[in-house]
This record gives structure tokens, sequence and C-alpha cells, in this order.
């Protein structure tokens, strides 16, 4: 697959179907990690369907772009994007969550084709895009390494090691995401462990840092452009503020929503507000 440019009407499209896909597959187990995969659509519509360079009937193909889904409890996010890219047949869909499904509740490399690492502990993915930064320099490849954390895995020490060392390591291969959505499971991030200025911190790591409503469509794209085409030899940071459960109003207005329990009645609602905002 070439990487090419889409319109913004084309990309919101993308982004619908995968906010669409993971609310069908959270209907099948009545609940999940629901609002993180409404939060952060826009950016996996930009990655797998504008800016990464892989084979949709050849996930292992070795000229592939990388990625790593750090934050493993997003796993419905990513299984929606690589049901939209056509690596994974929507059928598999109605399967999420059952035995001997290749759609776990989180994600398993071994299980699905396109997860390339399980992301049960978190705060693990960073470091592991930096060997595959290193590896790939190695082999002369001029692919890319992707990675997406939460910003609760700014708590971990092993992060900001990654940051360390990718930028040591001159790592212009590497492009990292970092979701900003504020919650995790005890509480507000920010409270959790105060992480901001998080632009001024990563650019004082040495990386090169865009911050961007992760939201907006046209400016995720741009952020991505710029981060694969940024002349400077060092690893890329975008920042994505975002809003869980974002094209749902009502599961956005959720005081707690960082696992969501959704009433059966609540799943067809939810369709239908999506739809609302994509008919407007």
């Amino acid at each position: 697959m070439e990487t090419k440019t889409k319109s913004r009407a084309k990309l919101a499209e993308h982004a619908y179907r995968i906010r669409r896909n993971a609310l069908l597959m959270g209907e099948v187990q009545g609940q999940g990690y629901v609002g993180q995969a409404l939060d952060i659509a826009d950016v996996l519509a930009v990655a797998y369907c504008q800016a990464m360079n892989f084979r949709p009937e050849e996930p292992e193909w070795e000229g592939r772009d990388i990625f790593l889904l750090s934050n493993g409890h997003y796993a419905i996010a990513l299984y929606a994007a690589l049901i939209e890219a056509g690596i994974i047949p929507e059928a598999e869909l109605e399967t999420y969550g059952s035995d001997d499904s290749r759609l776990p509740m989180s994600g398993m490399a071994s299980y699905t084709p396109g997860m390339e690492m399980s992301g049960g502990s978190l705060g693990q993915g960073l470091s592991i895009a930096v060997g595959h930064g290193l590896g790939l320099k190695h082999k002369g490849s001029d692919a890319f390494v992707y990675t997406l954390f939460s910003d609760g895995e700014l708590d971990e020490g092993a992060v900001w090691e990654g940051l360390m060392s990718a930028a040591h390591w001159k790592l212009d291969n590497l492009i990292a995401i970092v979701d900003v959505n504020n919650q995790q499971a005890d509480g507000p991030s920010s409270e959790i462990m105060a992480f901001e200025p998080l632009t001024e911190k990563m650019e004082a790591f040495g990386w090169f840092t865009q911050r961007i409503d992760g939201n907006d469509i046209e400016a995720v794209a741009a952020a991505f452009d710029a981060a694969r085409n940024h002349p400077e030899p060092k690893p890329r940071m975008i920042i994505a503020d975002t809003r869980m459960g974002c094209g749902v109003p009502f599961l956005e207005a959720r005081e707690k929503n960082h696992f969501i329990r959704v009433d059966e009645h609540e799943w067809q609602l939810a369709l239908e507000a999506l739809d609302a905002g994509r008919n407007a």
C-alpha cells in the first residue's frame, strides 16, 4: 500500500467507520474501553488510511511500517482500524472477546494479524519501538516505526528512558503519539502524576514535537505529514489532545469513562448519535 494524500472528507469517513466498528464490538461484550476507541479514531484513521505503508493481504511484509500499541487496553480501537484497513475481515467483529477469537480484549501479538506487540503491561511500547527503530536502521530499511501510548503511561519510568534513548540514537524513523485524554483508572491523569508542560519536556529530551487537537482530522493529517518529512535526525512526537467518547455526546459527557459499561438499549443510541454527527 503506497502512502497517499486523501481529502478531509475521506479521512473523516474512515474515522467514522473506525468508531462504528468499535461500538459494534463493544456491543458484543456490553462493555469495554470504548471511550478510548472513540477518542483515538481520528489518529488511527490517518495512520492506517493515509500515512502508513503496508500490504493488507500480507500483514508480515518485510517492508511494512510497524505500529506498536503500547496501551494494550486500546485493542478494540486498533481492531477497528485493522478492519477498516482490510487487514482483518469485518465478519470477525462479531467474535470480539470470545473464546478462540483473534480479537481478544487486550492486544496479543500472537493472535491478531497486524498486532505487533502484546500490550498488557503499560509503559513498554516506546522502548520496544526504540529497538525496532534501531533494527530497521541496521537493516538499511526506510520503514517507519509508530507507537501509540497513553498519558497515564507517562507515570512509567521506562517511557522516559525510551524518550532519552530514542534521541540519543537519532531515530528519525520513529514517530510516537501520546493520547492525552486526561483519564486513567484512578482518575484524571494530570492529577495522578503531573506531566505538564509536556511539549517543553519532549523538546528538552531531543524530540521534534507537535501538539495538536487529536480530534481535528486535518490537524492530525498535517502532523503525521510533518513528522514523516521532518529534516532533522531526531525522533518525532505527536501530542494528541483528545476527548474520551468523541463522536457520541452522551458518552463524552460521562464523568468516568475509562472503562465503559453501556446498557443494552444505549448501544443503538450511541450508533444513532454517531450517525447524526456524521450527517451533520
